[in-house]
């Protein structure tokens, strides 16, 4: 179990003092300037000594993706854009940081700038989370009145961050279409390589983080590698923000260590399962794009990056949406079909004709208006998209319903078993009454 002096983000949820002042007097910006004087080689091999792995739902190692920047600058400048475009259903932990720990992140994008060579930083934030862009613009201003950022200011290297609103889409949470966006162009993945650290925004060396990822990277560097990763378990280290929602009696984010149970977890900070362990159904683990795993499986499963895959499933971004025996789970994956459907940007066949058709696959498997050897044939077209397109989505859209085929086939064939019976006694009604 985490101690209360280990955790990273003081004020998740806002009961404390945002501002600069409230964010000092609990040990942000202390000694920033020192950490950016050890030089930009000694932070970066202290992340990757640290383990932490990207916290926006891939896993890559954060040291080792800085390391990717080219240590001289060719002229070019460089640049760091930080992913705040948390549109992934289930996942609700970067909208808290900008929220009410906005400074954590605003530290740690001097440092990361710092450690990559960039002297800029674009925020790029969901279009829907107006009230975090207003706090985090709030608290960068505070910062650059306080002589925190800008040129010549107190942390010894010149910074500048800037806002950037979405307009709603969930494409551009990846990174090469959030470039696409912050250049003013449509939000479509762009094919790579070359990779952002080459080629970027606008043109340029750039380096695409989470959220959490940029906003832990202040209190690893204060308190050491060592610190953060003897939390958890090799190759699943530190302290990560969960998100449970869904089936539970609190519904939470909360900061926890890695490698503890579901159970644990869900015992701990969410007062259990709703209607008792019994009642559990299913969990999607990290994000709707995860496949789905039958409670059985996940109760005692670990969740981290490695315990995700023992249940066939990945960890995302930790943010478990939890459901027990009154879901229909043939629905909730066909809802989810419908939303990747709605979210594909269209430029790869697989995932623009794909998505599209294994939504109205399910739509009538919902029903049970369908037939045994489409539920094979529904697999087999998933897997056709899953691997074959520029970006993600098409995976994303393909392992939930790889999930539920894997987990719930039972209660697929029951819905049609039960819907030709309807059928056929409806015929012999029909039949008879004439």
């Amino acid at each position: 179990m985490l101690k209360d002096q280990d955790r990273i983000f003081t004020n998740i949820y806002g009961l404390k003092d945002k501002s600069l002042k409230g964010a000092m007097s609990r040990g942000h910006w202390d000694g920033t300037k020192q950490i950016i004087e050890k030089g930009r080689d000694w932070i970066i091999e202290e992340m990757k000594a640290s383990g932490l792995r990207g916290r926006g739902g891939a896993g890559f190692p954060t040291g080792l993706k800085w390391s990717f920047m080219p240590k001289e600058s060719d002229g070019r400048p460089h640049y760091l854009v930080v992913n705040a475009d948390e549109s992934e259903p289930g996942t609700c932990k970067d909208r808290d940081i900008m929220r009410h720990d906005p400074h954590t992140l605003i530290e740690g994008c001097v440092i990361a700038g710092f450690a990559m060579g960039a002297h800029t930083a674009y925020i790029y934030v969901r279009g829907e989370y107006m009230r975090e862009r207003e706090e985090l613009q709030k608290a960068i201003d505070e910062c650059y009145d306080a002589g925190l950022l800008g040129k010549n200011n107190k942390c010894g290297w010149d910074f500048d961050v800037f806002v950037h609103h979405g307009a709603g889409a969930y494409i551009c949470g990846e990174e090469t279409a959030l470039l696409e966006s912050l250049e003013g162009k449509k939000g479509q993945p762009r094919l790579k390589p070359p990779f952002p650290a080459n080629m970027g925004l606008y043109g340029c060396p750039t380096t695409v983080n989470n959220v959490e990822s940029i906003a832990v990277a202040p209190t690893i560097l204060r308190r050491g590698a060592s610190w953060f990763s003897s939390i958890g378990r090799p190759n699943n280290v530190g302290t990560k923000l969960f998100m449970v929602s869904g089936h539970v009696n609190k519904p939470c984010t909360f900061e926890e260590a890695m490698g503890l149970s579901f159970r644990e977890i869900i015992e701990r900070h969410c007062g259990g399962i709703r209607g008792g362990w019994d009642n559990l159904l299913a969990v999607i683990p990290g994000g709707a794009s995860c496949p789905v795993v039958r409670g059985e499986d996940m109760a005692d499963a670990i969740m981290d990056f490695d315990g995700m895959r023992e249940v066939k499933s990945s960890f995302g971004t930790g943010g478990m949406i939890v459901m027990d025996k009154s879901t229909d789970i043939i629905k909730a994956i066909w809802r989810i079909a419908a939303f990747f459907k709605h979210e594909s940007c269209g430029q790869c066949t697989p995932c623009r004709e794909g998505t599209g058709w294994m939504m109205r696959v399910l739509e009538r498997m919902v029903k049970g208006n369908a037939q045994k050897r489409e539920i094979d044939m529904l697999f087999q077209v998933s897997k056709q998209i899953e691997g074959h397109t520029i970006c993600a989505l098409g995976d994303a859209a393909a392992w939930p319903i790889q999930g539920l085929i894997r987990n719930f086939r039972p209660d697929i064939e029951k819905r049609i078993d039960q819907y030709t019976a309807n059928a056929t006694s409806h015929g012999a009604v029909m039949e008879a009454a004439e």
